[in-house]
């Protein structure tokens, strides 16, 4: 089901053309990793798989719900996976791709914009969303529970219960891109100024995913990530790497 559902060849225009120009502003990246040659052809194939997804992105309240942008996030990164993969390339190619996209993306917003108006926007979307998902009105929906913070461990937090990005990767049988989404609200942590603590995710099958969120912390969004939530808040002991 598509995530609005009137006008839907229009709505397929929009969110292809939206894509297309994000790839074009970030085509370096693409060419880094494809050669200027092959990079406009991955290009192409990119947007022709994400306008094959966009009517399997579940419905869960359309544009109303900010949740929605992040499925057709989804959408978006499973499109750019399934074309690496084609093109022999791996998982970790398509984390790292995402990554650098989403960095690039965020940089070219001013600081002042992402420390001020950029944060306080998120924050308070984030306690409006806790308070919509009690509802459950929609299944593919994310649920969360909101977690008061104590001005010294943190200042907010919250539970995410159910994901919608898990839910519909696990559908298209992807689930195994997940964290690296995940991965990426550490990029937006580190962008908007705030410290985003977590040791657990559902992403690495944990009951939950654990934020913490401290208004005057600073988050570094490393490259390979570190993934500390795949022991789900147990003891570390393996050295630092990526998804194999």
């Amino acid at each position: 089901m598509a995530p609005v559902r009137r006008d839907s060849n229009r709505q397929t225009a929009r969110l292809v053309g939206k894509f297309d120009r994000s790839l074009r502003r970030t085509a370096d990246v693409l060419v880094d990793k494809f050669g200027e040659d092959n990079a406009p052809v991955v290009h192409q194939e990119m947007l022709a798989e994400f306008r094959r997804l966009i009517p399997e992105i579940p419905y869960i309240g359309g544009w109303r719900n900010p949740y929605t942008e992040m499925l057709v996030g989804a959408a978006k990164g499973l499109s750019m996976y399934r074309v690496i993969v084609r093109r022999g390339g791996s998982l970790e190619d398509t984390g790292e791709l995402m990554h650098l996209r989403n960095r690039a993306a965020m940089e070219r917003v001013p600081r002042v914009i992402r420390h001020g108006p950029m944060r306080n926007l998120f924050i308070r979307q984030q306690k409006r969303a806790v308070r919509r998902s009690q509802k459950r009105r929609y299944p593919d929906d994310w649920v969360f529970e909101l977690v008061q913070g104590d001005g010294e461990t943190f200042d907010a937090g919250m539970d995410v219960i159910e994901c919608g990005d898990l839910k519909f990767l696990r559908k298209q049988g992807a689930e195994e891109l997940c964290p690296y989404f995940c991965d990426l609200d550490y990029v937006l942590a580190e962008a908007m100024g705030y410290e985003l603590r977590r040791t657990k995710t559902l992403a690495w099958g944990c009951d939950r995913c654990d934020f913490r969120l401290s208004m005057d912390g600073v988050t570094s969004a490393l490259w390979p990530p570190e993934f500390v939530e795949r022991t789900c808040g147990q003891p570390q002991t393996e050295e630092r790497t990526a998804v194999s």
